[in-house]
């Protein structure tokens, strides 16, 4: 297995099982194809046998010269603790930094307490927010009303 850029016909392969590795909520919303048609040098895909099994959508900041933001991840539930996260995660550290970049931000939902302890491990910061949800600081309403979001750095 080998991490590869995303292209636009993996759009459908990753849609498709997105939803269920996370439980059964509804995320598919989120990930829009225009990510694997826009995105491609900055978004990765790992598979095995033709089955996705982890990818990353993440792409340089226009405003901000400087930095980069990861969109999605996601790894198959049953390949969590093989390591795929955190590969991909360094591969595109790597890839926005031959691209100028040296700040990483992403955002989790605060009910993620596993996303929430993989950023942290990784070195990630918890950004200032406006209030504090099962003791972690969020910022209200960043995705929507109602839609608290923790908000992450990472300078490389």
């Amino acid at each position: 297995m080998q991490i590869r850029n995303v292209q636009e016909q993996d759009y459908l392969k990753v849609i498709s099982v997105l939803n269920d590795w996370w439980g059964g909520r509804q995320m598919s919303d989120m990930l829009p194809k225009l990510f694997f048609v826009h995105f491609q040098s900055t978004s990765f895909i790992v598979e095995e046998n033709g089955e996705v099994i982890a990818f990353l959508i993440g792409f340089l900041s226009q405003t901000f010269p400087g930095e980069a933001y990861i969109h999605f991840v996601g790894v198959h539930p049953d390949k969590r603790k093989d390591g795929w996260g955190r590969e991909l995660y360094h591969h595109f550290f790597q890839t926005i930094k031959q691209k100028g970049c040296d700040t990483i931000r992403c955002i989790t939902s605060p009910v993620n307490k596993g996303s929430i302890s993989f950023h942290t491990n990784l070195g990630f910061t918890v950004e200032k927010g406006d209030k504090m949800v099962d003791g972690i600081v969020v910022t209200s309403n960043y995705d929507g009303n109602g839609n608290d979001r923790v908000s992450f750095v990472k300078k490389i």
